[in-house]
């Protein structure tokens, strides 16, 4: 198994999922928050889900860490790294939870994320989905540097955007 990495920035810990996040991977699959990635699930869903992103790391030796503030230990969602079968390319993702929207913690963990892929993995390029609804997810590409490429076609999630970010030399 992919030994994954913790990652700390100024406020927040990405660290790898595990049976701990059953609960909050629950609640957030069950809210209409995740209406953009999947869901709502009920908890089988949720916890299938959570199945997915611990395999993603084995299958690719990246994936998605969850994010918790450091100063409370609490879970405040999910970013990463993410390319399953049929994605277009490697992908930098972010999911909030309830609650934890609107403090910058998307953008926060997405960088760090970003440096990972770029530094460690040696990445040239990444891009991120972004549901034409999501105007939060687009303002968050946006703060990144990512600028509108093309669409994509998903057989279950309809059309997105892709959003290109800079590549190494332009951004890290």
């Amino acid at each position: 198994m992919t030994a994954i990495p913790t990652i700390r920035t100024a406020r927040l810990t990405l660290r790898a999922p595990g049976p701990q996040d059953v609960a909050p991977m629950a609640a957030f699959y069950a809210s209409e928050r995740s209406r953009f990635v999947g869901g709502p699930k009920d908890a089988e869903g949720a916890w299938r889900q959570l199945a997915a992103e611990i395999g993603h790391w084995t299958l690719r030796g990246y994936g998605h860490w969850i994010v918790e503030e450091t100063a409370t230990g609490t879970a405040c969602g999910m970013v990463g790294l993410w390319n399953p079968e049929g994605w277009p390319e490697p992908e930098l993702g972010w999911d909030l939870f309830d609650g934890f929207e609107g403090r910058g913690y998307a953008t926060e963990a997405a960088l760090a994320a970003r440096e990972h892929a770029y530094g460690t993995l040696g990445w040239r390029t990444a891009i991120s989905l972004v549901h034409p609804e999501n105007t939060a997810s687009a303002r968050v590409a946006d703060r990144l540097g990512a600028r509108p490429d093309s669409t994509f076609t998903h057989p279950a999630f309809g059309t997105v955007l892709i959003y290109r970010h800079p590549v190494p030399e332009a951004c890290c």
